[in-house]
């Protein structure tokens, strides 16, 4: 039996007033996520626990099957795995994003605007000639995820994702201590920002952005402190060979600890013009070598940080019809048994642009077992369905059925 499991990130969501109370999954064309939910059976995953922080690395892990509260040590480790950067011993990892000040200091977004990727390096290059030096480097990402590491630095600090706070200053939210011992690194690390603003105000990318109406990745922000992880892998775990595909780095990097080869697919971008076919080419592909595929979309919720309802609704019914539905019509051509399931990680609402802790919808449809009643795929019908609420290693565990 293969599995693949389907991640749009963020596109749960609250009613919104301009769609009549509705969500944008209640109101998107989705006849193929509707599919999955009327052939199989749904419920709700509590994917951020009451005690958890709000980010996708939390969410997605809980998807995967693992306890964050026992293996999460940062988005930046994680993102570290995925790029190849070897992190060890006392080495420390942190998200590095490039975003966008206004010139009142407050944070306008946590994007630079979506910065390019090649834009982005040359930033970095300036970066670690400028500020950085032996034990402090900085590493290219991809668009605006970055990377900081550290040597002999103390992770227990009080960092705030920038996604959580646009629109508010920028100053107050820096980087403080948890203990009296990591005072001398949260001293460090928010002077590496606030030396970044006269480099980066007039650095030749940013003239260059302003002068075609772009915003300017005049600050750098770094969040999500930690070490190298311990993580069983899904062989060792559930005796299941699998891959991962994503544009980010961040679910890339969970997969290579999870014992998962991570694809790379071009023109997969983490926004609203992804690669949509060529992911669910590359994971019909991988379903010939595997057991397993977890494909991952972004674009749900880089639509939801940017309030932009519109967007948001488009990159639902662009998930649905140019990639879930290419894998159902794969799947069925290749007269492959799987089970699928579809959900997101978290909400990200378009009218906070923030992530949030409420359970998400899922369906899972399995030829194994019968369906529920539940007729469509959104966060009011999987309500009812027969798997109820989930928490912890439930998700994972209904569909491999272990």
């Amino acid at each position: 039996m293969k599995h693949v499991i389907l991640l749009g990130d963020g596109m749960s969501d609250y009613p919104v007033a301009r769609l009549g109370g509705k969500t944008p999954l209640q109101v998107a064309r989705k006849p193929h996520m509707d599919r999955i939910a009327c052939e199989g059976r749904c419920g709700l995953f509590k994917t951020i626990e009451d005690d958890m922080p709000t980010g996708s690395e939390a969410a997605n892990l809980s998807v995967m099957g693992y306890n964050p509260r026992e293996v999460l040590q940062g988005r930046g480790v994680l993102e570290a795995a995925s790029m190849g950067v070897d992190i060890r011993g006392d080495d420390m990892a942190m998200r590095c994003n490039l975003i966008c000040l206004f010139d009142d200091g407050r944070i306008k977004n946590h994007s630079a605007g979506h910065i390019s990727s090649a834009e982005s390096d040359e930033i970095l290059k300036t970066l670690q000639k400028e500020i950085g030096r032996p034990g402090l480097s900085f590493h290219t990402g991809v668009s605006y995820r970055h990377l900081f590491v550290g040597k002999g630095l103390d992770p227990r600090l009080d960092c705030t994702p920038p996604h959580d706070h646009p629109n508010e200053p920028a100053e107050p939210l820096l980087i403080r201590a948890k203990v009296p011992e990591a005072q001398p690194t949260a001293d460090l690390l928010n002077d590496l920002t606030r030396r970044s603003w006269p480099i980066l105000k007039n650095h030749p990318v940013n003239q260059r952005r302003r002068a075609a109406g772009k915003d300017p990745a005049n600050s750098i922000w770094l969040w999500s402190p930690g070490r190298r992880p311990k993580m069983w892998t899904f062989p060792d775990r559930f005796g299941i060979h699998g891959a991962v595909i994503s544009a980010v780095d961040l679910i890339r990097g969970i997969g290579v600890y999870a014992g998962l080869e991570p694809l790379r697919v071009s023109g997969a971008t983490g926004l609203h013009d992804t690669n949509y076919e060529g992911k669910a080419d590359a994971a019909l592909a991988a379903l010939e070598r595997y057991d397993f595929c977890y494909v991952h979309v972004e674009a749900p919720d880089e639509a939801g940080h940017e309030g932009n309802l519109e967007l948001k609704i488009r990159t639902i019914e662009d998930l649905d019809a140019r990639l879930i539905g290419r894998i159902l019509a794969g799947l069925e051509q290749r007269k492959m048994d799987a089970v699928v399931a579809v959900l997101p990680d978290h909400a990200t609402p378009v009218e906070s642009r923030i992530h949030v802790r409420d359970a998400v919808p899922f369906a899972i449809r399995d030829p194994r077992r019968a369906p529920d009643a539940v007729q469509r795929y959104d966060e009011q019908s999987c309500v009812a369905g027969a798997f109820g609420v989930l928490h912890g290693d439930e998700f994972i565990r209904a569909a491999f059925q272990k």
